[in-house]
């Protein structure tokens, strides 16, 4: 006996094949993220340290089919021995948030535009504490990245390569919501990748810090 076709559509749908099913094999179209985990210290394992945890991550929410690197800069890139910048380590975009929003579609889009609380989330699409309005406490927008604001090493400001919590080494940060006291956008207060230096490698918290990274998908 033939089933009637609502009871066709019915069992298909309970079988996970209507319209709900998902399209994206690895769980999320994330390709950008800033790190929901905190370091007290410059000291983040170095960069593959980094890497690792931006790849960790991605995995927990289901975006690991994809290659993860740390947006920072550093004078020695254990791995070829040569120095290395930031925009060279993350592909060519373009990328996006946890909520499909479009952060840039390339590198030059990517170091020419500016922080922004509702674009530069987690990878659970949350913002990170900073000085927009409403915004819950302490101030967290000071991400670690070593680089100027092209996204180039800048010298002497990576916590040793991202091995130090020195008191006596400091780190370029940027602001990932693009804003500072009362909202400022004045001067370089906007950028999300080289806002200012850090107080010291040892603690990431004073000027509003919590050791989080960029992280962005090459592939």
């Amino acid at each position: 006996m033939r089933r009637p076709l609502f009871l066709l559509a019915a069992a298909l749908l309970a079988n996970g094949c209507g319209d709900d099913e998902p399209t994206d094999p690895s769980g999320s179209a994330m390709t950008f993220f800033v790190t929901s985990s905190e370091s007290a210290t410059g000291n983040l394992g170095g960069l593959s340290g980094a890497d690792r945890r931006c790849q960790d991550l991605a995995t927990a929410v289901g975006a690991g089919s994809r290659t993860w690197r740390a947006y920072l800069s550093a004078e020695r890139d254990p791995s070829t021995g040569q120095r290395v910048d930031a925009r060279s380590r993350i592909g060519s975009g373009p990328w996006v948030n946890a909520a499909g929003v479009t952060v840039a579609q390339n590198l030059t889009e990517l170091h020419s535009r500016a922080g922004d609380a509702a674009v530069f989330v987690d990878e659970r699409n949350q913002r990170i504490n900073g000085q927009w309005p409403g915004s819950p406490t302490p101030v967290e927008h000071d991400i670690l990245t070593g680089s100027t604001a092209d996204g180039r090493l800048m010298e002497g400001m990576t916590c040793a390569d991202w091995t130090s919590a020195s008191p006596g080494l400091t780190a370029q940060v940027g602001h990932s919501d693009g804003l500072g006291p009362n909202a400022s956008t004045a001067g370089t207060l906007s950028s999300w990748n080289s806002a200012h230096a850090n107080q010291s490698c040892a603690d990431t918290a004073p000027r509003g810090g919590s050791g989080r990274t960029y992280c962005f998908a090459v592939n």
